[in-house]
């Protein structure tokens, strides 16, 4: 571990981070209306809880937001937001950035998302089997999905180039390309890497249709 020499003393540098770095996060916290003003915030076992550190660190932390006057500490009341002004000053002269604690919770949010347009993606999808005439007869069959690498041969193509029926005998029914889908895509578009190909078939096609995708360049 990394130390510090002040004065003779060693100070642990993951511990100075860790501390400051959690009052930045309460701080941030109060700012964006999680942690109200006036409200009680978790006593230091529980938020040493959850964020994985020692009493000894929270109370560091929490120090340091007293001192700031952004929260007060007392024996009957614990301890209460009372500024959230002075939380917004403390990041601004801090050059805040974001803690692991907060990343982590972004990325919880992110992945929430990315579920809930997974879920209306095959609910499109299933809608889309079902309805569409020239698709009546594959609707016994699951859509597929196969996403093209970089050095896919089809990168930078369109699905007319690739002749992908008469190659494949899939017939593509959506795009995935990051969050955003195109449904029934023509033959006009161009392909690019990471972009998912969603397609209906016999299931026994998946393979064959995975080798011509990725197939590399010659």
């Amino acid at each position: 571990m990394n130390h510090v020499y002040l004065k003779g003393e060693v100070i642990e540098m993951q511990e100075i981070a860790g501390y400051k770095s959690i009052a930045l996060d309460i701080a941030q916290r109060i700012v964006s209306g999680e942690l109200a003003v006036e409200s009680k915030i978790s006593g230091r076992s529980l938020l040493a809880a959850q964020y994985h550190v020692s009493p000894e660190t929270i109370r560091k932390a929490i120090g340091l937001l007293k001192d700031e006057g952004i929260v007060s500490v007392s024996q009957g009341k614990g301890i209460v937001v009372i500024s959230d002004q002075k939380a917004q000053d403390y990041l601004a002269n801090s050059n805040y950035l974001k803690s692991a604690y907060s990343l982590k919770r972004d990325l919880e949010l992110l992945m929430a998302e990315k579920k809930e347009v997974d879920r209306r993606f095959e609910v499109l999808l299933n809608k889309i089997t079902k309805a569409s005439d020239r698709l009546q007869n594959l609707t016994p069959y699951n859509p597929m999905e196969i996403q093209i690498n970089e050095e896919s041969h089809a990168v930078g193509k369109t699905i007319g180039n690739l002749q992908f029926w008469q190659n494949t005998g899939a017939t593509v029914i959506a795009l995935r390309r990051g969050t955003r889908v195109s449904i029934s895509p023509g033959p006009h578009v161009i392909l690019r890497e990471n972009d998912s190909l969603v397609f209906v078939g016999d299931p026994k096609i998946y393979e064959k249709t995975d080798r011509f995708v990725n197939q590399t360049i010659q």
